[in-house]
């Protein structure tokens, strides 16, 4: 199919002689329009262009959510609705030394062995795969499948908050696909809630005293960050964390003063670097390579197996103008530190899973001071408001103005349904196609399918996955191969929901 529609996209056709070639092709459109959570607008466009193209209705909303309404065909026009979803925004995260704008440059896509990946950057494959599925069932006129009604969510990395925002009242569609998985190994049919927050501390502004002439900035790198779901449980280095340790390693040796922290890359992404400013004495300089060295040593021995390539750097640099008072620095660092990290409860309901987790994801600059986002994740929404009201418990107990508040949706988990009419199907479809018997699969991980359950209220969800790797770094990368065992499974389940 030939696509003449505006914003026009140049494709590089790296992977346009893969299979399936509907899907590849689309995807390699979706890799170069740039679409970081809350930069979704442009995507969102070209989406509502390409839909209109094809006769179909298009809404595109305030914060670039997406709905196209197709008609059944093949002899289901009247058959139920049936809603797909997938998300338009992507994970940006870089290795270390590129350089890249996720706001304005294409991903370079690479083909390596059965794999595409990305040249530097995490890829897009979550969730641009799955949409790329969508908008090819869009365009299929050959497959017969019931009236669908395609939703596509804005800054589902950044606490869903496009699907909070979406009037689900525009949904007929009373049972979805959801293809925001990352296996077809299984069939995805029950997964977790979580609940972004964010955590304000004034910085108490001063000028850098006039005796504080040496700058310095301490960097945390080589660390492997990672999917705040799928990689919580290895145990990996947090470089929020190690950033807070290093701080007051220092601020307990010498009078040093701090500005501009930073670090990680997105609240649901493991850091995997940090790095803040130091103004000191000249006479500390020593002392401060010294105490920081012997930190990086005792990190490399407790992060030896999960994360072996932790690094810490002095280098030289400009004096900050302004640094945080010395009571701010140390309420930052402890806030920090203080906040819990990792998996907090194992699920003794299904063996193996994680039940209640949260990661520490960013630290951000902010008018008065900084500003931490973090990600709670469970099984049971009791445990995470639990968790959430310990948070609220210490940043009280910290004080000195630091204020904590619910970011984006408070998504509920989708517990599974052993009589789903949709797994049943689609187990049917995955023997047939694939010759295979599927995993059904309750992960661990927080997807918007509890939000639509919820909402709408959909009573029958799964969710068909794609093999990816690595979600939510630079090494992500997908399986091409499995996109092309999936699609002809996809087309099969949406032809057998009568």
């Amino acid at each position: 199919m030939s696509l003449t529609i505006s914003p026009a996209v140049e494709t590089k056709n790296v992977i346009s002689h893969l299979e399936p070639k509907e899907v590849l092709g689309l995807f390699e459109i979706l890799a170069n329009i740039p679409r970081g959570s809350g930069n979704e607008s442009g995507v969102a466009d070209w989406v509502v262009a390409y839909a209109t193209e094809l006769g179909l209705e298009a809404i595109k909303d305030e914060l670039s959510c997406v709905l196209v309404r197709k008609p059944g065909q093949g002899g289901l026009e009247n058959a139920a609705p049936l809603v797909l979803h997938g998300h338009l925004d992507m994970v940006c995260e870089k290795a270390e030394g590129v350089e890249f704008d996720f706001v304005n440059d294409p991903i370079k896509l690479l083909i390596d062995g059965d794999y595409i990946t990305a040249d530097g950057t995490s890829l897009g494959a979550d969730n641009g795969i799955g949409v790329s599925y969508i908008l090819a069932l869009l365009a299929d006129t050959n497959t017969p499948h019931p009236p669908l009604e395609a939703v596509l969510t804005a800054m589902e990395e950044l606490g869903k908050g496009g699907a909070a925002k979406f009037d689900t009242t525009q949904l007929k569609g009373r049972r979805m696909i959801d293809f925001n998985w990352i296996t077809d190994k299984e069939i995805l049919a029950g997964c977790s809630g979580d609940v972004t927050f964010t955590v304000d501390i004034p910085a108490e502004y001063e000028a850098t005293p006039a005796s504080h002439t040496a700058g310095r900035q301490l960097l945390v790198r080589g660390l492997q960050g990672g999917h705040c779901e799928f990689d919580i449980q290895l145990e990996r280095a947090n470089s929020l964390q190690i950033l807070a340790r290093g701080i007051n390693a220092i601020l307990d040796k010498v009078d040093a003063r701090i500005a501009q922290p930073f670090g990680g890359a997105q609240n649901n992404a493991i850091p995997a670097d940090a790095e803040v400013f130091l103004a000191l004495k000249r006479e500390d300089i020593e002392t401060v390579n010294a105490v920081i060295a012997d930190l990086e040593e005792k990190l490399r021995n407790e992060y030896g197996v999960a994360d072996p390539g932790v690094r810490l750097e002095v280098v030289a640099a400009d004096v900050p103008a302004q640094v945080f008072s010395q009571a701010a620095a140390r309420r930052f660092a402890a806030v920090t530190i203080l906040i819990p990290h990792g998996v907090i409860s194992w699920n003794l309901r299904v063996p193996g899973r994680v039940e209640t987790s949260n990661n520490l994801g960013t630290i951000r600059p902010t008018e008065q001071g900084i500003q931490l986002m973090s990600t709670i994740t469970s099984a049971l929404t009791s445990r995470k408001h639990e968790l959430f009201d310990r948070v609220r418990a210490l940043v009280g107990a910290v004080g000195g103005g630091v204020t904590i508040a619910q970011f984006g949706l408070d998504a509920p988990e989708f517990p599974y349904r052993p009589d789903s009419e949709l797994l049943a199907v689609a187990s049917q479809a995955y023997r047939d196609v694939l010759g295979a018997e599927p995993n059904v699969e309750v992960s661990q991980c927080s997807l918007e399918l509890g939000m639509f359950s919820r909402r709408v209220p959909v009573n029958d969800i799964i969710s068909i996955g794609t093999e990816l790797q690595a979600l939510h770094s630079p090494a992500e990368k997908v399986n091409y191969k499995s996109v092309e065992r999936v699609w002809p499974l996809v087309k099969e389940v949406v032809s057998r929901l009568k």
